[in-house]
């Protein structure tokens, strides 16, 4: 009998040839996703960051715009990112519940602790930021939804990573673990000793790793199974976020991540 294949995939599916790419189109994302990674830039900046002529990333600009992807600013010629694309973008949301039930949970921990409050998900061994509930406060963490960010100085990465099986964290290790601050952790045996600590306590810590002045605390979110599917995190200025309290901060971030996961029928490990 024949070998049936999943909907949704053509007979070439597991040709990984270039051939089975459609190289315009893989152009025109490139050229979107370099629009989406700025505030704004002219026609000749993308040109020189996507490495494409001017005249190709003009078509491709004026494509998005008619649907709504892009948008040019009239003062200085910049183009931007349309609501077409967050429109679209917003599928990915839609595709687990976790975001939607966080939401009200985000909202009372950043009341609770002043400051931001975030979640994000794994994807390709980076954290994306999925949702941020921001703090009144004038001086605060911003992580736009969408932005990526390596896990091993990421509170929410850490928290992941502490409930993965050591084989997956020493694949992901061997991508590098780049140094941002003095106190980044730099080697794989300093983040197992990390992650250890996450573990015994329920909740990560970002000490100034990411970014000087800035701390994180965060804990994981957990499916059906007792995986960690998301994490759940508090950040801001270090002066507003001392170590001493990061204690209290912690047990109020691992209670939030633990009540999502019961909203969404996960369970602890």
């Amino acid at each position: 009998m024949a070998e049936s294949r999943p909907r949704g995939r053509p007979k070439s599916f597991h040709d990984k040839t270039a051939d089975n790419t459609i190289q315009s189109l893989d152009r025109a994302l490139m050229i979107l996703t370099a629009v989406s990674e700025a505030g704004g830039l002219t026609l000749s900046e993308l040109a020189s960051r996507t490495g494409q002529s001017a005249p190709t990333v003009y078509r491709v600009l004026t494509t998005f715009q008619t649907h709504g992807f892009a948008e040019m600013e009239e003062l200085g010629q910049l183009w931007h990112v349309g609501g077409g694309a967050f429109r679209v973008g917003s599928a990915f949301l839609r595709r687990t519940k976790v975001a939607e039930r966080a939401r009200p949970v985000m909202d009372r921990l950043m009341r609770a602790t002043g400051e931001t409050a975030n979640l994000g998900v794994e994807m390709r061994d980076q954290v994306l930021f999925l949702s941020q509930v921001e703090t009144h406060e004038t001086i605060r963490a911003f992580f736009p939804p969408g932005t990526l960010g390596p896990m091993h100085v990421s509170g929410i990465g850490k928290a992941l990573l502490a409930w993965y099986p050591e084989s997956r964290i020493l694949s992901i290790a061997k991508n590098g673990l780049p140094r941002f601050t003095e106190r980044s952790v730099g080697e794989v045996e300093d983040l197992l000793a990390d992650l250890a600590a996450t573990r015994a306590r329920g909740y990560a810590l970002d000490d100034e790793e990411r970014a000087e002045g800035m701390r994180c605390v965060a804990a994981p979110i957990f499916n059906a199974y007792g995986e960690p599917v998301a994490g759940l995190s508090v950040s801001g200025p270090a002066f507003r976020l001392p170590l001493e309290r990061t204690g209290e901060i912690g047990e109020m971030v691992r209670a939030a991540a633990d009540e999502v996961t019961a909203t969404t029928g996960g369970r602890s490990p």
